[in-house]
């Protein structure tokens, strides 16, 4: 049984997990902050943003990419700090943008739900591109809600998570970042998959929200590895060194409010470390 590492605590709603330059960069969503924590967990708020989802990613200059739902935009941070709009998508849909992963050559993919959540009825999500240049362009529809996406390292395949659907599903990624070959890379029974992340052996994580754990799937679904939790896993990530770990975003909800934030963020062994997108 792997017990995590606490690295931090008193994170209102942590999301979106980057690993970036030796550090493990999240959201945190509940308190509007993009954070960075370094090797000796020392915890640096890198930017805020008012906006809820917030998910992250890097082009390949190390510029920081922030999803700013409430907007219906993409910002890009630079070199001095400050946030500009590097893309617009209010003209694609009004309903929540979610997850963010940044190919290669700086093109990413964004994926929106579909409907308004919590309370919304639900209707697909789809998946746009969008290039360096902050060009927008839609490349994939009728999602599950989708959630969580990477890149394998090979940048031929972008996998997402349907978390509607209890699966992960794949596409793969044309010269022009378009996406065909729609399939199912895995199913996950019981499960509705969140945030996920793909190692060097070709396996893929993911966090699971109701059920408090991370899984570790290979395609086809066959399961490798599981990490329990003592509170909702949100989003996961792998650092990139010689003793690779993976990094687990989350908290519980329904507590009181005198009791504080719930959110961690903590540190399980992992066989093997990250590889691919983000």
């Amino acid at each position: 049984m792997h017990t995590p590492e606490v690295l931090l605590e008193g994170v209102v709603f942590g999301e979106s997990p980057r690993w970036h330059e030796g550090r493990l960069w999240f959201s945190d969503w509940g308190a509007n902050q993009v954070i960075a924590l370094d090797a000796e967990n020392h915890a640096e708020v890198i930017v805020n943003v008012a906006s809820f989802p917030m998910c992250i990613d890097f082009l390949p200059g190390g510029e920081l990419l922030v999803v700013d739902s409430a907007q219906r935009r993409l910002l890009r941070r630079g070199p001095d700090g400050t946030l500009g709009t590097h893309a617009d998508l209010a003209a694609i849909s009004d309903k929540p943008w979610n997850d963010i992963v940044v190919d290669a050559g700086g093109n990413a993919y964004v994926n929106n739900i579909g409907f308004d959540f919590p309370g919304g009825e639900f209707a697909p999500g789809i998946i746009v591109h969008v290039t360096p240049d902050g060009e927008v362009r839609q490349v994939a529809d009728n999602l599950a809600f989708p959630n969580g996406m990477a890149i394998t390292a090979d940048g031929a395949t972008l996998i997402v998570a349907e978390s509607y659907a209890n699966c992960l599903s794949a596409f793969d990624i044309g010269a022009d970042g378009a996406l065909t070959n729609r399939r199912v890379w895995a199913e996950t029974p019981g499960d509705h998959p969140d945030g996920i992340c793909v190692d060097t052996e070709g396996a893929v994580w993911y966090a699971d929200v109701g059920n408090s754990h991370c899984v570790r799937v290979t395609e086809g679904g066959a399961i490798s590895d599981t990490v329990k939790w003592d509170r909702g896993a949100f989003a996961c990530a792998l650092s990139r060194d010689s003793e690779p770990r993976l990094y687990v975003v989350g908290q519980n909800f329904g507590d009181s409010e005198s009791a504080g934030p719930t959110g961690q963020v903590v540190a399980f062994p992992a066989p093997a470390p990250g590889a691919g997108w983000p």
